[in-house]
């Protein structure tokens, strides 16, 4: 599997984005890495956050990548400037949560944001806001506990369509007509947000959008390859028959799941 692009996450949210990446680019090949015996990201502290992340770039750059998406709005918030400094000889593509489409696009002057609480903590979001949101009202609404919703499979539950309106009917009350999905595993819930909310709201998913940015990346290095389907690698460091059923239950995608395990913030497989 000659260079690679990393894509790595908490957990399975990355995949909304890796499914992006293969759908713009299907000819390369990809390495996942669910970092799920830490998830989730948004309830650690920035330096641990670092500190995984750091020790999932080193592993991927030690699998021959020389792009990693950092598919985590809370990764990317913590570490994606860290990274880059650490790791000069690779090209780290981050997440950013999409206000400049919301706020250009908005025709009540109110956009909502779905994230977690570290990602909204961070200086990338404020710096976001500062840049492309300027007179227009952004409301900031940390999910906590929804991702832990999503890896377990329970999409339209009770349980998870009760805190999506708790979240989402004050937001629409206060008349937004754009929603920015602020981490990987929301558009996983999708469905769900758009069954409460209706048509009168936009739901905006950056993915697409990063996966767009990689092939500009790739086009620039000379390093999409000629056209036969690529192959796509995946491990976890959490539970491989877990993350399998998860990813199955998910995307309908039945994938062979590798083991990792953490050693003084180093992975091995």
């Amino acid at each position: 599997m000659p260079n690679p692009v990393g894509v790595f996450d908490s957990g399975i949210g990355g995949v909304s984005v890796l499914t992006a990446i293969r759908k713009e680019l299907p000819t390369i090949d990809l390495i996942y890495v669910g970092d799920n015996i830490h998830l989730p990201y948004g309830e650690k502290s920035m330096e641990e956050i670092k500190t995984y992340s750091h020790g999932v770039a080193e592993f991927l750059r030690d699998k021959g990548c020389r792009v990693i998406v950092i598919a985590c709005n809370t990764a990317s918030a913590a570490a994606l400037r860290y990274l880059r400094e650490e790791f000069q000889d690779i090209t780290f593509i981050g997440m950013e949560p999409a206000v400049k489409p919301a706020a250009e696009q908005t025709q009540t002057g109110v956009v909502g944001v779905m994230a977690t609480t570290a990602t909204f903590q961070g200086e990338l979001f404020a710096s976001v806001v500062e840049r492309f949101a300027a007179g227009v009202k952004v409301i900031q609404q940390p999910c906590p506990g929804l991702v832990q919703q999503i890896e377990a499979g329970e999409l339209d539950t009770p349980k998870t369509m009760r805190m999506l309106r708790e979240w989402l009917e004050p937001m629409q009350e206060q008349n937004i007509d754009r929603l920015v999905l602020g981490c990987t595993h929301y558009p996983f819930v999708r469905k769900a947000i758009h069954e409460i909310l209706g048509d009168k709201v936009t739901i905006i998913d950056p993915a697409p959008a990063i996966a767009k940015q990689v092939r500009r990346v790739l086009e620039s290095m000379n390093d999409i390859p000629s056209p036969v389907h690529g192959e796509t690698e995946w491990y976890t460091s959490g539970n491989p028959e877990v993350f399998a059923e998860t990813l199955l239950r998910l995307t309908e995608s039945e994938q062979k799941i590798k083991g990792l395990t953490w050693t003084e913030n180093r992975l091995h497989e």
